[in-house]
């Protein structure tokens, strides 16, 4: 990502113009792709890609009753509070360093990691690499914006301690399936507790030997995941995109976190994870894509221009470049494919 403001930190200005939903529950993706481009070395395009965008998106949503800071656990995860929500974290990203602010919240939303399909977490990891680059108005302003998201739709889920033995990719591929899968996120989450096997499955993985440990842990999450995507996405190529990006995200945000943080955000993030793929992804496997170069995967994923594949292609690529899995490029082939 470039050390210097440019096109990026021009269209947060512009995407801060707007809320960070449409149409009731779609997340506004505009910031967080236009880090992706940025970071994929493709800045050239985030203003190009934000004005087709930008025409999909609503107003920021007016506020009822400012928040006081001593009473935050009242008006978390209540979408009617999104405005105040806003106003109070852009008003905290004045007066305290992002970095502090980030470490105050962290504990308080990592809990409730399902907010918004866990966009509220994925825009906060776009936003603190952004800032760890480089600190701006804007990017301080877009952390606001991205914990404001994360607050107001705070949603909590069963989060298991792994204690087994399993690596990451037969612990994946051990989750089962909710039962009712014709409904909605929140439907399918509050079905994890009554659904058999769920709670071994999600213990079953290894745990990181140490904190220090907990970066490569979530990078071999990653990596499993992605695998599991290029020969399952025909079950939701949408939503599971999410199993890849959201613990991603996390890894994003561990350099900003003290390591005494660490595992707690592990095991919430495989959880977040295990809990996407029993909500979406199917029983059956079909053949991976064959993806070609890392190259070809990225042209490929920007003339798609979606901002899920763009996004998945951000998680993928960064795994190819640390661990050169091809199933991690077969991934973006298989979300561009069915146009997740």
């Amino acid at each position: 990502m470039p050390t210097e403001t440019g096109p990026y930190d021009e269209a947060l200005e512009r995407f801060h113009e707007t809320g960070p939903e449409r149409e009731g529950w779609l997340s506004n993706h505009g910031p967080m792709v236009a880090e992706a481009l940025t970071r994929l070395g493709r800045g050239d395009q985030v203003h190009s890609w934000s004005d087709r965008y930008l025409a999909r998106l609503e107003d920021v949503p007016r506020g009822i009753e400012p928040i006081r800071a001593e009473a935050w656990r009242d008006p978390l995860g209540d979408p009617l509070r999104t405005g105040d929500w806003i106003t109070f974290f852009l008003q905290q990203v004045e007066q305290h360093p992002w970095q502090d602010l980030l470490v105050q919240w962290w504990p308080r939303l990592l809990p409730g990691i399902a907010a918004g399909a866990t966009h509220g977490v994925i825009r906060v990891g776009h936003a603190v690499r952004a800032l760890r680059v480089l600190e701006t108005e804007p990017r301080r302003q877009e952390l606001a914006h991205a914990l404001a998201y994360w607050a107001a739709r705070w949603q909590p889920i069963p989060v298991v301690h792994s204690t087994g033995e399993r690596d990451a990719s037969a612990a994946v591929a051990a989750v089962p399936q909710v039962v009712q899968q014709e409904f909605g996120i929140r439907s399918r989450i509050a079905q994890l507790p009554d659904t058999a096997g769920w709670a071994g499955a999600v213990a079953s993985l290894s745990p990181p030997a140490a904190d220090s440990a907990v970066p490569d842990a979530l990078d071999e999450l990653v990596d499993a995941v992605l695998a599991h995507y290029a020969s399952h996405a025909h079950g939701n190529p949408t939503m599971l995109v999410h199993a890849a990006t959201a613990p991603n995200a996390v890894a994003q945000t561990l350099p900003s976190l003290p390591q005494s943080l660490w595992r707690q955000s592990f095991e919430t993030a495989w959880s977040a994870t295990a809990a996407v793929l029993a909500a979406y992804s199917p029983t059956d496997k079909r053949a991976m894509p064959a993806p070609g170069t890392s190259a070809d995967v990225l042209e490929r994923a920007l003339q798609h221009a979606g901002e899920h594949v763009i996004k998945l292609a951000d998680t993928a690529l960064l795994a190819h470049e640390r661990s050169s899995d091809p199933r991690a490029l077969s991934a973006v082939a298989a979300a561009i494919e069915l146009d997740a």
